[in-house]
């Protein structure tokens, strides 16, 4: 999608920085970034999030397809409900991170900005004779987000629905919405919304609630350790380092590209690298980009991804580090001191994990065959 949301044209409206593949379409913020922060904490308020790109997935056979072709057990998803799912390569590697909405017959996918036209391709290689017909409407439909405690009574003040649980559906005029996990400290209610591209200005009145930019729908969503594909992940990512193990992947389904790694490092309880929560100095104006390396003295022990001022914890990056990093060890990001937080220390293997960990070594050391 290349044309403006009509929401950066509102008052104080500044632009996302573009990226490659994704021009200034949404509002970063509406000039004050903290407070819009504050606001999606304590109150609600309306992010524009129509720069990710959307798929809608009609056919018969979509469920049974997407189901074959991903890591979520959505065969059986029924009406008025969602999910996350993964595409993955054959060595378990994270391709694509997907978000589903299934509703009237039709499955709805929405993706990272830019990253709609790789998935569809993707799709259409994995068609063969079946009855699905993906296609890319993300210039006809947008995708916002009401977050925050109030997010429930906004709704149902505006007349809306107010869908009860995590990824349940309620249908909105020619769209929907699809509450999800909470962000921030999980007070954050979040509702997605996909409408009509036309409806976007209409919608955004009728809710009545201030508009919070990008950037502190981002803040909250490193505080909750929620990972963004492209961003906090990189060719290397299997699932089981992020928090996509719990929410797009099902450990007893059927056969699908990239299991066996899953299921290996699942039995195994321990992958190569964790998700963490760093806290920087904040010292320097200029924030570390994705990708650059975490340091322990002159080693490299991981890459952060998100990094983000935060309106209360300051400075604060989402990284993947090497299981050895320890609670405590002195790291550091482009110069700036950094320490994982203390809730996300590795965490110890259960009798099950163990027994399997200690047969891998037996068999690799030559001990029993």
């Amino acid at each position: 999608m290349t044309t403006p949301s009509p929401l950066l044209a509102r008052p104080g409206a500044v632009a996302v920085e573009p990226g490659p593949e994704v021009p200034r379409t949404v509002a970063a913020h509406y000039g004050d970034p903290l407070r819009e922060q504050r606001l999606l904490a304590e109150g609600a308020g309306l992010v524009d999030r129509s720069d990710r790109d959307v798929l809608s997935i009609p056919g018969a056979d979509r469920l049974s397809w997407l189901h074959s072709i991903t890591s979520q057990h959505v065969a059986q998803l029924v009406d008025g409900v969602g999910s996350e799912t993964l595409v993955l390569s054959p060595h378990g590697h994270v391709e694509h991170h997907l978000v589903v909405a299934e509703l009237a017959g039709t499955t709805w996918v929405d993706v990272e900005p830019g990253a709609g036209p790789a998935l569809l391709a993707f799709l259409e290689r994995m068609r063969f004779m079946l009855r699905v017909e993906p296609h890319l409407v993300t210039d006809d439909r947008a995708l916002l987000s009401l977050v925050g405690p109030g997010a429930d009574a906004a709704l149902a003040a505006a007349g809306l629905p107010v869908p009860a649980e995590p990824y349940a559906v309620e249908p909105l005029g020619e769209g929907w919405v699809r509450r999800m996990p909470a962000i921030g400290n999980g007070t954050a209610v979040v509702h997605d919304l996909l409408v009509p591209r036309a409806e976007v200005d209409a919608l955004a009145d009728r809710l009545g609630v201030p508009l919070a930019g990008a950037a502190a729908h981002e803040a909250l969503r490193v505080e909750a350790r929620r990972p963004r594909f492209g961003v906090d992940n990189d060719h290397r990512t299997i699932p089981n380092e992020l928090e996509w193990l719990r929410t797009a992947v099902h450990l007893d389904k059927g056969c699908y590209r990239g299991q066996e790694t899953v299921a290996r490092v699942h039995n195994l309880g321990r992958p190569p690298r964790r998700l963490v929560l760093l806290h920087l100095d904040g010292v320097s104006e200029d924030l570390p980009a994705p990708g650059e390396p975490v340091l322990a003295g002159p080693r490299t022990v991981g890459r952060v991804g998100s990094v983000v001022r935060h309106h209360e914890l300051g400075v604060v990056a989402l990284a993947l580090v090497k299981q050895s990093v320890a609670q405590g060890t002195a790291l550091t990001v482009a110069g700036s001191t950094a320490a994982i937080d203390p809730d996300d220390a590795a965490p110890a293997l259960d009798d099950t994990q163990v027994a399997a960990r200690n047969r891998v070594r037996a068999v690799r050391s030559g001990t029993i065959g």
